[in-house]
């Protein structure tokens, strides 16, 4: 920009996870223009994830029906945002739905990737275009590449960065019924990113023989409670904690993690963001692009995975991630533990 801006809008109509894979690049614009309003604008159900971070001036909830347009119920906040007079909004999604509000909002000068399809007209929508970077990148990493146009440096760090709201602590700490747990999400919305059952249960044996607390979380709805009554009949003695629908409490939850085990989902990066040492389990997607980085994180990933990233279900004889051992994951927590107290220390 020729001039420092005085309120830019950052847009990201995506997932929860990117969500938070989102926020080295939203710190890197706040530290290269310090003196900038810099605002947010997410679907609804995600607002909670940036709600306490405290380089935001505002975040603005959509509200979000998948292959549903919105436009009524949704245009007082369109036309609130026309009225702050952005000098600049950066769609980091830069789908169908974040072209259209970008344009509509009228920032003066509107940011996105310059990607093939999408609608005849979406690559109107922007004044300035980016081609999206090769190779593969750190998801934080290739998100901040857009800001390239704006010519603001890469972030100095790529770990990622979200705060639970600290009054929820108490409520947590009750659901959770112990001070702290390693806490494991068995779920995915994609069931090949999911560990095996049986793996959880014999997990669970082998860190309750060393005198660790594990919780199990799952997502909402009936699969998760499916899930959660099988993996009691293999592990009678788990820890199932009761499915929580609202987000802020559940990111209140994770902040209490001595560590976090999951699959690529979701609430592995909420974890990351809130600095719980986490173990990750990839196979069907790159933990390369989609891991948490830095010394409290630990990717185990099979690497003869036949799964693409796009596919939903394993079409191997066996699990992807059943090549993932359970004495693996204990031995990757016992390390990991290891090394968070010496830090501390």
């Amino acid at each position: 920009m020729n001039a420092p801006p005085e309120k830019i809008l950052a847009v990201q109509f995506k997932y929860f996870g990117d969500a938070v894979l989102l926020t080295p690049a939203l710190r890197a614009i706040h530290e290269h223009f310090p003196g900038a309003a810099l605002d947010i604008l997410v679907p609804e159900e995600i607002s909670p994830i940036f709600q306490h971070l405290p380089w935001f001036h505002r975040v603005w909830p959509m509200r979000r029906r998948r292959g549903r347009a919105t436009l009524r119920e949704n245009w007082p906040i369109i036309r609130a945002l026309r009225r702050e007079r952005f000098d600049g909004s950066v769609d980091f999604a830069s789908n169908d739905r974040g072209a259209i509000v970008s344009r509509m909002i009228g920032a003066r000068r509107r940011l996105g990737w310059d990607e093939a399809g999408g609608f005849f007209g979406r690559r109107f929508c922007y004044t300035e275009r980016v081609p999206p970077p090769g190779g593969v990148l750190y998801e934080p990493a290739r998100l901040a590449a857009l800001l390239s146009a704006w010519n603001v440096p890469p972030p100095d760090s790529l770990e990622l960065e979200i705060r639970a709201d600290p009054a929820l602590g108490d409520a947590a700490k009750n659901v959770l019924g112990m001070e702290r747990a390693v806490i494991c999400h068995a779920a995915s919305s994609q069931p090949n990113r999911e560990w095996p059952l049986s793996h959880w249960a014999k997990f669970q044996q082998l860190a309750a023989g060393a005198g660790m607390n594990v919780a199990f979380t799952t997502a909402l709805g009936q699969r998760g409670v499916s899930q959660m009554t099988d993996l009691k009949k293999l592990a009678s003695v788990a820890i199932i904690l009761p499915p929580i629908p609202r987000l802020p409490l559940f990111l209140a939850l994770l902040a209490r993690a001595s560590a976090f085990i999951s699959g690529d989902t979701g609430p592995l990066h909420f974890a990351a963001g809130l600095g719980v040492p986490t173990i990750s389990l990839f196979g069907p997607s790159s933990a390369a692009r989609w891991a948490p980085i830095g010394n409290r994180h630990k990717a185990l990933e099979v690497k003869t995975c036949s799964c693409g990233a796009s596919a939903s279900v394993c079409h191997g004889a066996n699990h992807c991630l059943a090549a993932i051992s359970p004495e693996q994951v204990f031995a990757c927590l016992a390390d990991l533990c290891s090394r968070t107290i010496k830090a501390e220390a």
